[in-house]
């Protein structure tokens, strides 16, 4: 039956007959096929949600619109979120990635921030895998295409190979922007007799059942899904976001949202929801790219680049004048209404009546039913090495490896620096540093840049984004509790105190009892540890059913943090830079690495397995604070937090990029090396600097010479150390 090729249940549907009291014509079918979607309902994730912290000191924007915001000082806000576009980047790589970046810059802009940073979070199949290196290279280049292209700087990420993610790649997209805090909109439509205006691209065939479909379903390799892609322009969003921006700034818009999973059906059936009011919109008006369109097709479309706004009668003219000067398409479909139902018209003719309220606010929930599993789902993976490898055999495989070694390779593809702001970019500390502007600023297309003083501190915020699915599948709590502290930790590195954080859910089908265990325990872990470091969310995404006929994907917790710091130019670093600087561990007492779910074992061929160490949140978070308040003080030469591949990638990532060496000991065993769990910094600096510490302290060697030496354990030299590193990715995939 045609409700179930669109995704709906045979007890959808008779809800729906049930709310309308008649059966459902087309166009009211593939409207409720999305808003009851998975992508835009939240039906099994929505609960879950509502038990994260969202409340906090700095919060401006929380969960519901478009991005969140925070107070960063002097009447600034910082706009941020993350989504995902997983579906369609497995799909058609390019064009999915490009688009992602492309729908998450229109969310910044659609709360009136101008964008000021891109960062990105994706996840591969082994890069033996032919198809995974065609993915990844196409949504690398799909990424770059689209930020260097309209002008937003790249300016952190992270990408991950394991087998789970061989037919689900993650394509996940974090955008940061800035906005004077009074000069906030919002999307809920208001005003009857209001007018309804979408402007920015025509609306064509590309991206029909796009995202919204293909992100409440598995992928199915026997059916052809390209054309479903959305298709992205760059310079057509470029004008649309300097008209939007434009068109707030000269206070012409009502209520602004941007267009995109469902389309023109979401951002009309959202803002008549927001706003307690009724929308009548006539298809005729809305400018196509190609021709024969049906009412429905318009209605469901997910091409690219356009804006939905509502208008004062009176103001119209003015819109439309900024809109034409902008070069940009702009026409009026519709009008706010006071009977809370979205009407469809096609001329005179009426093609859709549907009370708002079903559509958005009595979409179905479901509640999960987690079971923990008996055994693990996943694949074991191939062993790379065999637990009798030398340490020094070990540590170069590691940095070698797909997951440790440089990503030059990718981000040389972006712009980092692009705005004249960043102050830390990839590989130069553990989080992007980006500066402000030193006092609130109108949005002119050259807002937002930092001044050009030299004299007195420089505000900054900083910006991490950071997840590890084989350590969530180990212990989906612990692991979820993990990701946190670890942007928490890269903030901590760079002096930065978070303010909020945004999240992407990336799990497999919710309605299998073992991935609803996941999602649920995760979930958990998240709230834990974001009230146990005063830290609200203020939204974010989730990705479900993300899996195949070979399994699932790891489940994925994507978390972004957004922090502050006094001044940009006591941003820490994470390279030696100084011979015969002192070199220390600072660890919580509770810190207890192990060799569970870690990148050795993965290399070894383990299973994934936990139990993950235990992190004491009350200790780690007074631990952050110290190690960020060191930094601001600029007692600290380097400091890098230990994590993926342990203390001793932790040192050789600081002696590669310092380009010096270190004389170490005290590290012995295993766990001492490789061992991972959170809880560790690795610092340098003058030896008197550190006292401060306490018995959170242990001096472990000092900067110098040309070899990373660890006493009774290994000695490599720094440019063996930068050749394994800075040539294991390019090598993987050539």
């Amino acid at each position: 039956m045609r409700h179930r090729e669109l995704g709906l249940t045979d007890a959808e549907y008779d809800l729906i007959v049930s709310k309308l009291g008649r059966e459902p014509n087309e166009v009211e079918l593939a409207v409720f096929s999305l808003m009851w979607s998975e992508h835009c309902g939240y039906k099994h994730s929505r609960r879950l949600l509502k038990t994260l912290p969202t409340e906090g000191p700095r919060l401006i924007l929380g969960p519901g619109e478009n991005a969140g915001a925070v107070s960063v000082g002097e009447g600034l806000a910082c706009a941020f979120k993350v989504e995902s576009h997983n579906h369609p980047s497995a799909v058609e790589p390019f064009q999915g990635a490009a688009t992602g970046v492309g729908g998450i810059l229109r969310d910044i802009f659609a709360i009136g921030a101008r964008p000021i940073a891109i960062l990105d979070s994706l996840r591969f199949g082994e890069p033996t895998s032919p198809r995974s290196r065609y993915l990844l290279e196409h949504a690398v280049g799909g990424i770059g295409h689209y930020g260097n292209s309209i002008g937003v700087a790249t300016v952190g990420g992270e990408i991950y190979f394991e087998e789970p993610y061989e037919t689900n790649c993650l394509v996940n997209a974090m955008c940061v922007g800035l906005i004077e805090t009074d000069r906030l909109i919002r999307s809920a439509a208001a005003g009857v007799g209001n007018i309804v205006v979408l402007f920015g691209a025509r609306t064509g065939r590309d991206g029909i059942g796009g995202a919204s479909v293909l992100a409440s379903a598995e992928l199915d390799d026997s059916e052809d899904k390209r054309p479903t892609v959305q298709i992205g322009d760059p310079f057509e969003e470029k004008k649309l976001l300097e008209c939007s921006l434009e068109l707030l700034e000269r206070g012409l818009l009502v209520a602004l949202q941007d267009l995109g999973a469902a389309g023109l059906t979401s951002s009309s059936a959202e803002m008549a929801a927001k706003g307690e009011v009724g929308l009548d919109l006539d298809v005729s008006r809305v400018p196509l790219r190609e021709e024969g369109l049906e009412p429905f097709e318009i209605m469901v479309s997910e091409s690219q680049e356009r804006m939905l706004c509502v208008v004062e009668p009176e103001k119209l003219d003015d819109v439309l004048a900024v809109c034409a000067r902008w070069d940009v398409n702009a026409t009026a479909i519709g009008e706010v209404t006071g009977t809370r139902r979205l009407r469809v018209f096609d001329g005179e003719m009426l093609v859709g009546d549907m009370p708002v309220t079903a559509l958005v606010d009595e979409c179905p929930v479901y509640d999960l039913e987690p079971a923990e599993p008996a055994v693990s789902v996943y694949p074991v993976p191939d062993a790379v090495i065999d637990p009798g490898a030398d340490p020094e055999r070990t540590l170069l495989e590691l940095l070698s490896s797909a997951n440790l070694a440089s990503r030059r390779w990718a981000f040389e593809q972006y712009d980092a620096v692009v705005g004249s702001r960043t102050v830390r970019r990839p590989e130069q500390a553990d989080a992007a540093v980006l500066l402000l502007p030193d006092t609130p600023v109108n949005l002119d297309p050259a807002a937002l840049w930092p001044s050009s003083r030299e004299d007195g501190p420089r505000p900054a915020i900083a910006v991490a984004i950071d997840g590890n699915g084989r350590r969530v599948a180990a212990d989906p709590y612990r692991g979820a509790v993990e990701a946190v502290l670890e942007c928490s930790a890269n903030l901590a590195c760079v002096g930065a105190e978070p303010l909020g954080l945004t999240n992407c859910l990336n799990f497999g089908n919710p309605e299998k009892p073992h991935i609803a265990w996941q999602l649920t325990r995760a979930v958990a872990g998240l709230g834990d540890a974001c009230r146990a470091l005063g830290v609200p969310v203020v939204g974010g995404n989730v990705s479900l059913y993300n899996e195949g006929a070979e399994g699932p994907i790891y489940p994925t917790p994507v978390v972004g943090l957004v922090g502050e710091l006094p001044d940009a130019r006591r941003a820490g670093r994470l390279a030696f830079a100084h011979e015969g600087d002192a070199i220390a561990l600072i660890t919580a007492q509770s810190w207890a690495p192990s060799p569970a779910a870690s990148e050795l074992s993965k290399l070894r061929g383990e299973p994934v397995q936990g139990p993950l160490p235990p992190a004491d949140l009350g200790e780690l978070k007074a631990l952050h604070a110290a190690i960020r308040q060191a930094v601001r003080a600029g007692t600290l030469t380097s400091a890098h937090d230990v994590a993926e591949g342990g203390v001793a990638i932790a040192l050789a990532e600081a002696c590669i990029a310092g380009d010096v060496g270190a004389q170490v000991r005290g590290l012995e065993s295993e766990e001492d090396l490789f061992g991972e769990g959170p809880g560790a910094f690795l610092v340098s600096g003058p030896a008197a600097s550190l006292r401060a510490f306490g018995s959170a302290a242990r001096v472990i060697g000092e900067v110098g010479g040309a070899t990373l030496a660890i006493e009774g354990v290994l000695e490599i030299a720094v440019d063996e150390l930068e050749r394994a590193h800075s040539n294991g990715l390019s090598a993987l995939l050539h």
